[in-house]
């Protein structure tokens, strides 16, 4: 099996994603105020989309409206189902992933960084996909919240580059421990671009987390056309 990668990427320097410029002050923010949409582009991962929404800031602060259902839906094709929002706090080196859910029922994901700094990794794992083993890097933060959407069977992982790092998350389906399945997030065929200079923590589960060729022996992997007809039903 041959992994591919982002096309930009250079083993060991992960693809940042241009940075979204802040917006203009005034009155955004107060009650009632309603946000532009956000850029969105398509990652490397088919059915993957990164947001940068406008950020608002003054003397007060910011404002910013990382997650807008009515541009998500019309960027994506379907609305985001929530079923459960995630939050995790992190400490510098803090490695979590490659992380993703059994199809059926299968977990979508909409992440972004509410404090910190993250090096978000999104992976198809999807048998069958155009991208499968492709990956995408973005990183996030509590600047530019840039905001990356995880589709059916895409798997996730992130490495915290500051303590007290916080990742929330949007999730279409509630959490099953029984449901939940990893890869090994430095598994060389996927060849993933973690910093050399950053010694990771890693939970047991992940650190003992199979390789994507064992997965796939295994029958852990989902499949495309599986994972595109349940997302069917988010329309």
């Amino acid at each position: 099996m041959t992994t591919r990668t982002h096309p930009e990427h250079t083993a060991g320097t992960p693809h940042r994603t241009p940075a979204g410029s802040a917006g203009s002050a005034g009155s955004a923010g107060s009650a009632g105020s309603s946000a532009p949409n956000p850029a969105v582009r398509e990652l490397a991962v088919s059915g993957a989309f990164l947001f940068t929404p406008q950020v608002y800031g003054d003397l007060r602060g910011v404002f910013v409206s990382p997650f807008q259902g009515e541009e998500f839906a019309a960027a994506v094709g379907h609305p985001m189902p929530l079923a459960q929002t995630n939050h995790s706090r992190s400490a510098r080196g803090v490695l979590r992933g490659l992380h993703f859910t059994t199809t059926p029922p299968g977990q979508a994901k909409y992440v972004h960084c509410a404090r910190g700094r993250a090096m978000d990794i999104v992976v198809d794992l999807r048998l069958g996909s155009p991208t499968f083993g492709v990956y995408d890097v973005v990183e996030t933060d509590p600047v530019d919240f840039r905001s990356v959407y995880l589709p059916l069977g895409v798997g996730h992982a992130f490495l915290a580059l500051e303590d007290d790092t916080v990742m929330s998350y949007v999730v279409s389906s509630p959490y099953r421990a029984g449901l939940e399945q990893a890869i090994d997030p430095f598994d060389p065929e996927l060849a993933l671009p973690w910093p050399k200079d950053l010694a990771p923590t890693l939970s047991e589960r992940d650190a003992e987390a199979v390789s994507l060729a064992r997965a796939e022996e295994l029958g852990m992997l989902p499949r495309y056309e599986e994972c595109l007809a349940l997302t069917d039903s988010f329309r």
